[in-house]
């Protein structure tokens, strides 16, 4: 069970007084380009440097490592970073249901990952996140590259690890269908400030 709070953060860009996400909910957050919704997701990850703190359950941000924090609070990027050749050498631990739900192979996990589309890429960067244990993911437009059939696995997945392990996520997404079906609190981001929307 994981509740993230945010209080008084800011940095160029973003100003959030108070932000809680209650352990298995998912928030949306949208946004117009520009706005600050990823400033918003990597400042809570502890990428960018900001004042102010953020908690997970009774834990502050500030009494763990970068390294710490980024383990337990995921943030999983629009387009993600690979550094090995191979793709199973980007996890110690990719669970081979997560893997079926996403539509993908185990033996996708012998590809090069440079073979890989940009599709399969981030639905592989979110099974590669929650491999990790975390408690928190930071989702930013993750099924940007996907066709319907494929952003609706990715759905499904985040859901049943939301169930499974009373997780929360806060989830940047363009389409206002997407974030009516994964979220029950809705947010837009105007000037870095968030303002919760009932209705869209």
């Amino acid at each position: 069970m994981s509740r993230l709070r945010v209080e008084r953060l800011s940095r160029p860009g973003v100003s959030v007084s108070n932000l809680v996400i209650d352990a298995g909910i998912c928030a949306a957050v949208h946004g117009a380009s520009g706005s600050g919704k990823t400033l918003l997701l990597r400042a809570i990850a502890d990428l960018d440097e900001a004042q102010g703190e953020v908690w997970l359950d009774e834990r502050a941000r500030s009494s763990m490592s970068g390294p710490q924090w980024r383990q337990r609070v995921m943030y999983v990027a629009s387009e993600s970073h690979w550094w090995a050749s191979l793709v199973r050498e980007h996890a110690l631990d990719w669970p081979a249901d997560d893997l079926q739900t996403l539509g993908l192979e185990p033996d996708v996990l012998d590809w090069e990952v440079r073979r890989l589309s940009s599709g399969e890429r981030q639905r592989l960067a979110l099974v590669r996140a929650i491999s990790h244990s975390p408690s928190a993911l930071l989702l930013d437009e993750p099924t940007a590259n996907l066709d319907g059939v494929n952003a609706e696995r990715v759905e499904r997945l985040i859901e049943a690890w939301r169930r499974r392990t009373d997780g929360c996520v806060l989830w940047v997404s363009h389409d206002p269908g997407q974030r009516a079906r994964v979220a029950s609190i809705r947010y837009q981001v105007e000037a870095g400030k968030l303002r919760q929307t009932d209705a869209e």
